[in-house]
């Protein structure tokens, strides 16, 4: 398909993530209307509130792209809009709305538990919500987290590093632990994620950890020497340390209970010891029926995401459901939603980044996700009729009159152009490199589409 003068297709996109934004790009610049909707009032998703809320030039460099993708004329934005079975619109009205095709994008809002007893004791979160939270999504950022001085962090890969990084240098705790299942060959974080904590490890903790579960490592041909040469690595380049906090990793400890302190809080961590054994070309834990408590009074789970079960999409496995015999793939991948209740796709909608598989990459696996499943819907819309320039101004009328009809205000490219440069002065007045609102109230006002309370 290719671009002319007038788009000839007519399309929504759900969800103004990284994936949600390259995925209209790719659409606008072959010839289609796209209908960005997104929950929450700023476009960007994980690049605005999941990367480390100081990294300000990372983020102000993917801002100006993501800028320069939604000038298209062929691109409306509208922000503040949920869809999904509560929200203003359903998957049907969008398709009912003359939508030819709907590309859903919104990430995996739901947070994964291990369903443990004590998961629901004070001082017990998910690691997803605080990082919305220090990065000011409401309403994370208007929650409160009652975090202690020694904190377990459960799971090890980039988003307990990131935890980490907050309970080291912003709250500066006193003790941070890395609870792992497996063992220091099987860590999951980059080293370049390291080095925001690597100067606050225990290296002799680490040493007498790893002399610990030596032999199981062993036992299944993998070298202590390397994984800890591996964790170590991030010292070379490791940012100094701002705190006291000490950080020190527990391998082969999986978690069993979480402990009432007897006031309704945290008191303890269960973990119950495992050996590793060979699974299909790799390992997975195994329980030695041995059990043990770390002195903590915070537990973050920091172990993945799960697809929103009320969005409207059948859910497997914490993801939606995708055919497993797509006739419009890319590269082999299924992009395309399934009912397994009729055995048949659902027509015209399709799922890219995280909603098509949850918490897989960052910025650049979701651009290269976002922009193939528009592949996948380019190739589904040329099954389908071309449309007049009338047609399609008349299906963007019904569904902005849809929008006007609900009480919540819709946030347009303007209207967000307005609050970038209301964030911009406050930081300018405040002298810090950047600014945000921390509600949507907030912003609201500061775009004048209503007064604070």
């Amino acid at each position: 398909m290719t671009s002319g003068n007038e788009a000839d297709r007519f399309v929504a996109v759900v969800g103004a993530g990284p994936a949600g934004i390259y995925a209209s790009k790719q659409l606008a610049d072959a010839g289609v209307r796209v209908v960005l909707l997104n929950r929450d009032i700023k476009p960007g998703g994980l690049a605005e509130y999941g990367i480390y809320h100081d990294k300000h030039k990372m983020k102000e460099g993917l801002r100006k792209q993501f800028r320069q993708i939604l000038a298209s004329p062929d691109i409306h934005y509208f922000g503040n809009v949920t869809v999904g079975e509560n929200g203003i619109f359903t998957l049907e009205d969008l398709r009912d709305l003359g939508c030819q095709a709907v590309l859903v994008t919104v990430g995996a809002q739901g947070t994964k538990w291990l369903g443990l007893p004590g998961e629901d004791l004070q001082g017990v979160y998910h690691a997803k919500d605080i990082v919305y939270h220090y990065n000011q999504l409401p309403p994370f950022s208007q929650q409160q987290f009652h975090i202690g001085r020694r904190a377990a962090l459960i799971g090890v890969g980039n988003v307990m590093v990131d935890v980490a990084h907050w309970l080291v240098r912003d709250l500066e705790i006193d003790e941070v632990v890395a609870v792992a299942r497996r063992g220091p060959a099987e860590v999951k974080f980059t080293k370049k994620e390291m080095e925001s904590v690597v100067a606050n490890l225990d290296v002799a903790a680490l040493d007498a950890e790893i002399a610990r579960v030596t032999p199981l490592m062993l036992d299944v041909g993998q070298s202590p020497e390397q994984a800890r040469d591996f964790i170590l690595s991030a010292q070379a380049r490791g940012e100094p340390a701002t705190s006291d906090t000490v950080m020190r990793f527990e391998f082969l400890s999986s978690p069993a209970a979480i402990i009432d302190d007897g006031h309704g809080r945290v008191g303890g961590l269960e973990v119950e010891d495992t050996k590793l054994v060979p699974r299909n070309g790799d390992t997975s834990a195994r329980s030695l029926g041995t059990r043990r408590v770390l002195d903590v009074d915070t537990v973050v789970f920091c172990i993945g995401d799960r697809v929103d079960e009320e969005f409207g999409l059948p859910v497997e496995w914490n993801e939606f459901i995708k055919n497993p015999d797509p006739r419009f793939s890319t590269d082999g991948v299924s992009y395309e939603a399934f009912d397994p209740a009729t055995g048949a796709p659902i027509e015209g909608v399709f799922m890219a980044g995280w909603a098509r598989k949850a918490s897989d990459g960052l910025v650049g696996v979701a651009r290269k996700d976002g922009t193939m499943g528009a592949d996948a819907v380019l190739r589904y819309l040329e099954t389908q009729p071309r449309l007049e320039p009338s047609q399609i101004r008349r299906r963007e009328e019904q569904l902005m009159g849809r929008l006007a009809q609900s009480a919540v205000p819709v946030v347009r490219k303007a209207d967000w152009q307005r609050l970038e440069e209301a964030e911009d002065a406050e930081a300018a007045r405040r002298g810090v490199d950047a600014f945000k609102y921390g509600s949507n109230e907030e912003m609201l006002a500061a775009m004048g589409m209503a007064q604070l309370a």
